[in-house]
């Protein structure tokens, strides 16, 4: 049995909406930079960035030609991008920036946003598998996460109408599920970060047969997006089918050779959901550990001309920033069950707890880290 969803999941799932509406986003963010003018400082990672497209002329050419190669014309949105130096100024007033709320709207991964329109170009598809440009964008997404780990990201956490502590908003997540302080001006939350991957309170989401070890549990609060049984050691993961491939997906961790004709679940979180992990099966670590990888390459198979990027789940568990974490359930018949958290986008930090190590011993249910 094979289920997969045919849209992408970033719009599905409430990170970007539609095409029109990211290009309008886009052209407010464009705006308030050039009101701000040339004189904003330049983060240093925004610097860097630049640093390596004056002195790689490979890397410049494709990034200009992604540009260049945006679908224009009847059906698509206007392009927003007109040049590097443009999209570099657009990532560096994102860096001072939190997600704000919107019920029709809402931009929940602005670098991914600025850079939309490129990442389905044939010259897009290239550049984000570049290693190089990876790094550079993976400098800025940390430089992104410092200011959403600050205070000074709480600007987001009010009333108004773009906050998250907006009527509206407080009823799209459900906040009522979650520990918070309603009499604390931002809900008792320290930064961006510490609200996004806010908890349960205690009870809201009680362990599925906790004393009986077969069963299993899904280790996030996510839609399903494909069961596949019968999966290969090795296997063409680009393809337009995106078959799994598990020694690509574990990073080449011996244990594959324990999972070979076994069966493949995946899911996707959205943008409102919990963003915490939690042990899928009672047993013991093995390992766990984090693998880095690209943050914004697609599948090019849906078409190196499509303007908005496909739906490049399986792809992305090949290649993607991911955690890798395995445990031997207490369950013989189970085994080894692996857990791969996979990064997307502007939200690619996998956070392994410090107590998930070989050897620990997890509950079916327990913590094992967040995004």
């Amino acid at each position: 049995m094979t289920l997969r969803s045919g849209s992408d999941p970033r719009r599905r799932g409430g990170w970007l909406p539609d095409p029109e509406s990211v290009a309008a986003w886009v052209e407010d963010l464009l705006r308030n930079v050039a009101v701000a003018g040339d004189d904003v400082p330049r983060h240093p990672a925004i610097r860097a960035f630049e640093d390596l497209v004056q002195r790689d002329a490979l890397v410049r050419m494709r990034l200009e030609r992604m540009i260049a190669e945006v679908p224009q014309g009847p059906g698509h949105p206007a392009r927003h991008l007109n040049d590097v130096p443009e999209m570099l100024r657009l990532l560096n007033a994102v860096l001072t920036t939190a997600p704000e709320f919107s019920p029709d709207s809402m931009v929940m991964t602005p670098v991914q946003a600025v850079l939309d329109q490129t990442t389905a170009t044939p010259s897009g598809f290239a550049a984000y598998r570049d290693p190089t440009v990876n790094a550079a964008l993976g400098e800025v997404l940390r430089a992104w996460c410092e200011h959403l780990d600050s205070p000074a990201s709480l600007s987001v956490l009010d009333d108004s109408e773009a906050g998250w502590m907006s009527q509206a908003a407080a009823e799209a997540i459900g906040i009522e599920q979650y520990q918070h302080d309603p009499d604390d001006e931002h809900w008792g939350f320290t930064s961006w970060n510490d609200f996004f991957t806010r908890r349960f309170r205690e009870g809201e989401r009680p362990v599925e047969a906790p004393d009986d070890d077969k069963v299993v549990v899904s280790a996030c609060e996510s839609t399903p997006y494909a069961l596949v049984h019968g999966v290969q050691r090795q296997d063409r993961f680009w393809l337009k089918t995106q078959p799994y491939s598990l020694q690509d997906v574990f990073a080449g961790d011996p244990a594959v050779e324990e999972f070979v004709g076994g069966t493949v679940y995946q899911a996707f979180l959205s943008a409102t959901d919990y963003h915490r992990w939690h042990a899928p099966v009672s047993g013991t670590v093995e390992r766990a550990f984090v693998v880095g990888g690209t943050y914004f390459s697609d599948a090019d198979t849906e078409g190196a001309d499509a303007a908005v990027p496909q739906d490049s789940q399986g792809y992305m568990a090949h290649v993607a920033a991911r955690a890798v974490i395995l445990i031997r359930a207490h369950d013989p018949v189970l085994g080894l069950v692996g857990f791969v958290p996979v990064g997307m986008a502007d939200v690619s930090s996998c956070l392994i707890d410090e107590a998930v190590v070989p050897g620990a011993r997890v509950e079916k249910g327990d913590e094992l880290g967040r995004f």
